[in-house]
């Protein structure tokens, strides 16, 4: 305890650190009270169906992604989710486009390119998102909500919606530029975390009951939330060292090299965003069937339920398929194998160059495999709990994005915050000062 109560107090003695962790809490205010800011025109007090539309089903899913704004009918009601369903086809297009593979390798100039034409995308998707979920308040809300209508609340509500995600987008960018973490995954975190509150009093109600069996069972579901919690952790930092030996050179009286060094490769190098991009895509066929209208058909009927087969399957597959994209983006063997030559590093058995590239694309293979498999079964573990009987939003924390993404972000958040500790000679988080987090490329989202 005093341990943390000293690291506290360091962490404030650093006025950068301090004034970024102000800055970022300041951040994350803004965006909790746009959450509850209502779409002018709409009456709060009638939001009753709204809200009952999304305590379960794949609607709960997005309304806990943008942190119960879409149940709000805010004016972020569409959270941050287009936006990183533009960023999954951008980075789509850099494996089969030219054009966009040569910006990727024009370094900040292209970056910045890149994350134009990401926004002027986020924009098109929002343009035909926001009339979508307007339909679906029309269908839903009774006409007694509505004090305005007609085409010019159309308009001014599109507009309002499109610019709401934009502005919650700058938010994200804020944090990361000024703040600490990756602002788009926190705010992701900070939705989540608002409805954990809410989802734990649902399920101890229910158990205290005596309808749901009582307490003990509640102490068994946070047993298990516990253990999913802990090997969700281990998942996001297991590693496999690849030792490297260093050729032994003598310049003057002095001896270089000749010691093993290891090169550690994360069994899940792509983090949460596999998990992330999935979810995303797996919210198109609701998009595009008016969220669950009469008119939705089977197709996407069998993806509104994500308890069913289908949907968990389909969905495990996209996770596994993403996890190796992203780490085929993440980890480059070439530039590894070039790297080491040049240090005059070598792996004992491997032949330098391009062996070496076979032998580390080899061994990134094999490890993805197991690793994105894992992540995939983390992912629908919600489902199962859900067919345990327990309750849907409560059960969003036994796996899936949810735990994941909270799992990842926090490591991360956690790791800056180490790295400004002891950068400046003070003692680390935890007694190894050491807090493995997912890497400052796999972070961003």
């Amino acid at each position: 305890m005093k341990r943390f109560i000293d690291t506290i107090r360091n962490i404030f003695k650093i006025e950068d650190l301090r004034s970024r962790i102000l800055i970022t809490l300041s951040y994350i205010l803004i965006y909790r009270f746009g959450c509850h800011v209502v779409l002018p025109g709409i009456n709060p007090n009638e939001l009753a169906a709204l809200e009952a539309q999304t305590a379960d089903g794949v609607l709960g899913l997005l309304d806990m992604f943008s942190g119960g704004a879409f149940s709000n009918a805010s004016i972020f009601a569409l959270g941050i989710m287009p936006y990183i369903s533009a960023s999954i086809v951008v980075q789509l297009l850099g494996i089969a486009v030219p054009y966009f593979q040569k910006l990727q390798r024009e370094g900040e100039s292209g970056r910045k390119k890149i994350n134009q034409i990401t926004r002027y995308l986020t924009v098109g998707i929002l343009l035909l998102q926001a009339p979508t979920y307007l339909a679906n308040l029309y269908a839903t809300l009774p006409p007694t909500a509505f004090a305005l209508s007609g085409t010019f609340f159309t308009v001014s509500s599109v507009i309002i919606l499109t610019s709401g995600t934009m502005f919650v987008m700058w938010l994200g960018e804020r944090i990361t530029d000024r703040g600490i973490g990756n602002g788009i995954s926190l705010l992701i975190m900070i939705g989540i975390i608002a409805n954990l509150p809410f989802a734990f009093w649902a399920e101890a109600t229910a158990r205290a009951t005596g309808v749901g069996g009582g307490l003990i069972i509640l102490l068994v579901e946070l047993i298990i939330l516990f253990v999913v919690f802990m090997v969700s952790i281990a998942l996001v930092q297991a590693v496999r060292r690849i030792p490297v030996q260093y050729a032994k050179r003598v310049v003057g009286n002095k001896q270089y090299g000749g010691v093993r060094q290891y090169i550690p490769l994360k069994v899940n190098a792509a983090g949460v965003m596999p998990i992330i991009f999935a979810q995303a895509l797996m919210f198109v066929p609701l998009m595009l069937a008016g969220f669950g209208g009469e008119g939705m058909g089977a197709f996407a009927a069998a993806f509104a339920d994500y308890t069913g087969f289908w949907y968990n399957l389909v969905f495990a597959i996209m996770i596994i398929l993403f996890t190796y994209f992203y780490t085929a983006v993440t980890i480059n063997p070439q530039q590894m194998a070039e790297d080491m030559k040049k240090n005059g590093g070598f792996i004992p058995g491997v032949k330098p160059g391009k062996r070496t590239v076979e032998f580390l694309d080899s061994i990134m293979s094999k490890i993805t495999l197991p690793g994105s498999i894992f992540l995939a079964i983390i992912a629908i573990l919600p489902a199962f709990a859900m067919l345990g009987g327990v309750n849907a939003q409560f059960a969003q924390f036994y796996g899936g994005t949810s735990l994941l993404i909270l799992v990842g972000v926090i490591l991360d958040t956690l790791q800056q915050i180490e790295s400004h500790l002891l950068m400046r000679h003070y003692d680390g988080l935890t007694k190894s000062g050491r807090i493995k987090g997912r890497g400052s490329r796999n972070a961003a989202l």
